[in-house]
């Protein structure tokens, strides 16, 4: 789309349709007409500098409804801006893509709602299965640390990214990775809470991780220490399970035995990746919850 002509001289364009006669054809307010100019999804052909006046081209309409389609979809602005300036087969591509994580996410929030009914209700919430609940000593390990305040949606991108560059300073600085790199949360992250969660990678060279954390802390506020021994209280969960909201019936599950058998936390809870989570399919075991346990 052509940027819109703002010479201040009369147009004599007759085909113009002032703004409320396009609001009109394309059934949009004026309101949400300029909400689109501002985002860049629908701008003017042609304004007025001396009177502000917005006017549009007849063939315009198409590409006002096409929005007002998408915005349909809960299609963010953004992403309706990219969508709308590529090719027909492009645009198909990213609306599938788009629907695809709205499915996604709305069969999370149905498994959450029948988790919440069976909560709510008194009865035990069966939705995930059953866990089953071991324990084991965690040495202690030196660890390179990435802390984060981060809400549910940009939980995954940045333990993704954050990992990634914790285990490729290991093995490039720090005499490689010893152990399973795990995620520490100290407080609920969910749509309302940010945590903070901390990334965590077992290295070889204190001395050498000490280094580069203090290099790369004022960037990623990455640090390096001591994670003391422990006892963990876990169950072990497939790929598949690993998804918010399922993984908060594993973090349940382990909270109640630990009740049951009388043990206290000793420490914030916790997710060990002990497997190449890109290789793994949806049933193979890639993650502990656990708990640190007195």
């Amino acid at each position: 789309m052509d940027a819109p002509d703002r010479d201040p001289a009369p147009r004599k364009d007759r085909e113009l349709l002032s703004i409320g006669a396009f609001a009109a054809r394309t059934r949009l307010s004026t309101k949400a007409l300029r909400l689109y100019d501002r985002q860049g999804l629908l701008p003017p052909a042609y304004v007025d500098r001396a009177t502000g006046y917005r006017y549009y081209r007849p063939e315009q309409v198409e590409r006002a409804r096409t929005v007002v389609l998408l915005r349909r979809l809960d299609m963010p602005l953004a992403d309706i801006a990219a969508v709308v300036g590529l090719d027909d087969e492009a645009a198909a591509r990213a609306v599938d893509a788009h629907w695809a994580r709205v499915e996604e996410r709305f069969a999370a929030q149905r498994t959450l709602a029948d988790y919440l009914r069976g909560r709510l209700s008194g009865r035990s919430p069966a939705v995930y299965g059953t866990f089953e609940i071991r324990t084991t000593d965690a040495p202690e390990a030196f660890v390179l640390v990435e802390r984060r305040h981060v809400f549910t949606d940009e939980l995954p991108s940045w333990i993704d990214a954050s990992l990634a560059r914790l285990e490729d300073a290991a093995v490039e600085f720090c005499g490689g990775v010893t152990g399973a790199s795990f995620v520490i949360y100290h407080a609920e992250v969910t749509e309302d809470s940010d945590g903070p969660a901390e990334t965590c990678v077992p290295v070889a060279d204190p001395a050498a991780a000490r280094v580069w954390a203090a290099e790369q802390g004022r960037k990623w506020d990455v640090r390096a220490r001591v994670e003391p021994a422990h006892r963990l209280a876990y169950t072990r969960l497939t790929k598949a399970q690993v998804v918010y909201p399922q993984i908060i019936g594993a973090y349940d599950a382990v909270e109640e035995w630990m009740e049951r058998e009388g043990l206290t936390s000793a420490g914030p809870c916790r997710e060990v990746y002990f497997t190449d989570w890109d290789t793994a399919g949806p049933e193979d075991q890639v993650c502990d919850v656990a708990y640190p346990v007195n």
